[in-house]
């Protein structure tokens, strides 16, 4: 026999005090909670009585609407009871909620499709791959959007951090694409505002790193000699070449073809996949010199500069095999870059990225304006680039503290 009470869950308080007002249906020891869609003060409402008290203004009106839902979802409980030998707490609440029983995969999954040819690749298959890993987290796929609560979240939470060794940074995404689509249904009024958990959670941010390789790390990187076969010694120049043009990111070096570069004016002018704005800059001659190594006797301009691609394929005209060709050529980077590393015995796992942090503070360090660093990193806040003079700084105080006595 299902039990059918009004709870006020005021440890769901919001910032005026006011707590939100449940049904809370318990069958065969299990609780699940319907809300009421109404708040109260914990000073007007009576756990006991289970009434709005009269410092409320339109108390008996209110109570009389509260009742009203009670008496509902009680005869809803007796009607399902009568007419099913096995009836569970999320099926009785399901019941009572009618359509605001939303269940939040089933709606994602839908919203998800919808968004296919609005967003990129990379960006469908990473939320994609979010709502998977809460799925797998929650056990099944029975979750409604009202069970998504500050409790279930934070336990997520916990979940992402110790069995998954998640960063915070990590965690905070996670949250960020699950939110994303619990706004869209309250958007699309499928679902109340004030159910939306997520304002409620704070994630401390992990403090910001930036790995790169001292002028020293530089020279013996430039001066080692790569594995001769397969794509190292490419791979090698590639990161060379983001170093001395500007920390360009890695699937940028990957798709730059010739019509890209204009080597008499030792110019770049490509659209950044990242931002999607097209960034010319001028580069130096140890950018020319890479290039130079790899320009043909007759050069076609569509071809691409370093050989990762393949010029007659469809990269330009598929964006899923484009996708599929980026992800090949960054793992394949990443395989010899972490292989050189180890045999420069670095502290650090060597990535491509640090390629462009390289560029920065070796740049700050040679003198160039922080605001020149900034534009040819193409950031759009400054601030960005002001994480790269601290590292400079940290640099200073270190070798303060080393060398001065």
């Amino acid at each position: 026999m299902a039990t059918v009470k009004l709870i006020l869950r005021i440890h769901q308080a919001d910032k005026t005090g006011a707590a939100p007002l449940y049904i809370r249906v318990i069958k065969d020891r299990k609780t699940k909670f319907i809300s009421t869609g109404y708040k109260f003060l914990p000073t007007q409402w009576n756990p006991v009585d289970q009434v709005v008290r009269k410092n409320f203004k339109g108390s008996a009106r209110m109570n009389a609407l509260l009742a009203q839902k009670v008496a509902d979802a009680s005869g809803e409980v007796a009607d399902l009871e009568r007419n099913s030998k096995t009836v569970s707490a999320r099926r009785l609440k399901e019941a009572i909620n009618g359509k605001r029983s939303l269940n939040f995969f089933d709606f994602s999954d839908a919203r998800l499709e919808k968004m296919k040819n609005s967003v990129s690749i990379q960006t469908h298959k990473a939320y994609k791959s979010q709502l998977k890993k809460f799925e797998e987290y929650n056990g099944s796929r029975d979750m409604n959007f009202d069970d998504m609560t500050v409790t279930v979240l934070r336990d997520y939470m916990n979940y992402c951090s110790t069995k998954l060794g998640n960063t915070n940074t990590t965690v905070r995404y996670s949250l960020l694409i699950l939110s994303i689509f619990f706004k869209e249904a309250i958007r699309e009024d499928l679902v109340y505002s004030h159910l939306y958990p997520f304002d409620k959670i704070k994630i401390k941010k992990d403090p910001g790193k930036r790995m790169f390789l001292s002028k020293t790390q530089l020279q013996n990187f430039t001066e080692l000699k790569a594995n001769p076969d397969g794509k190292a010694q490419v791979i090698k120049d590639m990161f060379l070449f983001s170093v001395y043009a500007g920390g360009l990111r890695l699937s940028d070096v990957i798709e730059i073809t010739w019509e890209h570069i204009d080597l008499q004016n030792h110019r770049i002018s490509k659209k950044i996949r990242k931002t999607g704005r097209v960034h010319s800059f001028k580069f130096g001659q140890s950018a020319l010199e890479i290039l130079n190594k790899y320009k043909p006797a007759e050069v076609n301009p569509a071809d691409f500069v370093f050989p990762m691609l393949d010029n007659d394929s469809p990269y330009h005209t598929n964006e899923l095999y484009a996708y599929e060709e980026l992800k090949r050529c960054s793992s394949l980077c990443g395989f010899h870059l972490r292989a050189i590393g180890k045999q420069m015995k670095l502290p650090f796992s060597l990535s491509f990225h640090l390629a462009r942090h390289t560029f920065a503070t070796n740049a700050l360090n040679n003198g160039m304006r922080i605001e020149h660093v900034s534009k040819l990193l193409d950031h759009t806040n400054i601030g960005t680039t002001q994480i790269y003079a601290k590292i400079i700084s940290q640099e200073l105080d270190d070798a303060v503290d080393k060398y001065i006595y």
